[in-house]
């Protein structure tokens, strides 16, 4: 059985777009600041932030920066702070903003036994993990509301940026992938305006990575129980994730198939044998099998060469049963024209945090709203004139970087 295609990369000239979205109001305080390691004092990225009890969150920025709102906030007592291989921290709340904090998070002790651990089967605890998808995961259908980002670099310069509030719909995780879809609820997009900009590079499809990308509700991607054999398992070090102690086992792949495979590392919940997280890369051994995987068009005379394509993907538990939290993905690859001397380095990344969620007792999404694999994010919506765009809606902070790149792009369309 094929790996399905996780996403799609489309080399397309360069399309404007224009339009302005209302503000969202609404009654929340905000808890910003930044997240550190005790020891080192590096900002740490893509660390989890959230309400107790409650299906609000977000992560950290590459800066390791973030910034939450949190509506109808009476009783609630702490925003908590984890990440993989930390103890949890916390913040205290007293129905006032809290901005501009400093988290310190301290490594946690491994408290495994390494020698029992790696007696263990890697591929047996696994196959073991997959029979229990159904019970560890949500049993009814379910709505989840994400903040998604995607942003396209040509060298180290921003040429397309574009987010969006998204709806996801998720039916229960014994069920296959078919009627899971994805709804634009608002969002915002601006292009390079440059006249060397003209190759603009377009993830086809972008917020639909919240579908194909849950490698549990997506076993096709690496956990079909048929296609196990394509791979070789190791156990390595375990961590700790959320105060919870994790099997780490590394995968590579021990086929040669007519398309590309993965190699990576899937984290277990030792008690419960849970997929908590997974850090996968597609395969460049053969070249053109990876081009066959994530190019769906390009400009005639154009030459695309992958360098890295990468995928991380992580759970959150929450009443006893495991829940999508967090999707990353980078494409690198290069871009020359024939005749053409140096090639253009490019960058896609794109990522999606799930800011909340709620049981769903309708149909879902209606096939004619949802977002196509076919679409691309960008022509599909308005720009970034209004500062206040996302009222209190939870996103991704932007890094400094990001920032400025989007500063220089508004100055371009003015």
């Amino acid at each position: 059985m094929k790996t399905r295609c996780l996403l799609v990369v489309g080399c397309l000239l360069a399309l404007g777009v224009s339009g302005l979205w209302a503000q969202e109001g609404g009654d929340y305080i905000t808890v910003s600041g930044v997240v550190k390691d005790r020891k080192s004092k590096k900002t740490l990225e893509y660390v989890n932030v959230s309400v107790p009890g409650s299906n609000v969150g977000t992560v950290t920025n590459a800066d390791g920066e973030f910034a939450i709102k949190i509506k109808d906030y009476e009783g609630v007592k702490r925003v908590e702070v984890s990440h993989i291989g930390y103890l949890n921290a916390s913040i205290p709340l007293s129905g006032k903003d809290v901005e501009d904090c400093t988290v310190m998070l301290a490594p946690s002790v491994n408290l495994l036994d390494e020698v029992v651990i790696r007696a263990r089967n890697p591929q047996y605890i696994v196959e073991e993990a997959i029979k229990k998808i159904a019970v560890n995961y949500s049993r009814q259908p379910t709505m989840l509301t994400g903040f998604y980002r995607e942003t396209a670099r040509k060298g180290r310069r921003y040429i397309n940026i574009s987010e969006a509030i998204i709806d996801i719909y998720k039916t229960p995780y014994s069920e296959q992938i078919e009627r899971d879809r994805v709804q634009i609820l608002k969002g915002r997009s601006l292009l390079s305006q440059k006249k060397n900009d003209t190759l603009i590079v377009k993830l086809l499809g972008g917020p639909n990575l919240s579908i194909y990308v849950d490698i549990v509700k997506n076993p096709e991607v690496l956990l079909d129980m048929e296609t196990l054999y394509y791979y070789t398992y190791q156990m390595e070090e375990s961590v700790m994730i959320d105060s919870r102690p994790q099997y780490v086992i590394a995968f590579t792949p021990q086929a040669i198939l007519p398309y590309a495979l993965y190699y990576g590392k899937l984290y277990i919940d030792k008690e419960r044998l849970s997929f908590t997280r997974a850090e996968f890369f597609l395969s460049m051994d053969d070249r053109n099998k990876a081009t066959q995987a994530i190019l769906r068009k390009k400009p005639f005379g154009l030459h695309f060469r992958p360098l890295e394509v990468s995928f991380l993907v992580s759970y959150t538990d929450r009443d006893s049963l495991t829940y999508l939290s967090y999707i990353r993905n980078e494409v690198h690859f290069k871009c020359d024209w024939k005749r053409k001397l140096f090639a253009t380095n490019y960058t896609i990344v794109s990522e999606m945090v799930v800011t909340d969620s709620r049981p769903e007792h309708s149909q879902g999404i209606p096939r004619k709203e949802a977002f196509k694999p076919t679409q691309s994010l960008s022509d599909k919506v308005s720009d970034f004139l209004d500062d206040d765009f996302w009222g209190a809606y939870n996103i991704i902070e932007p890094t400094e970087s990001l920032e400025s790149a989007v500063n220089k792009l508004k100055k371009q369309r003015k």
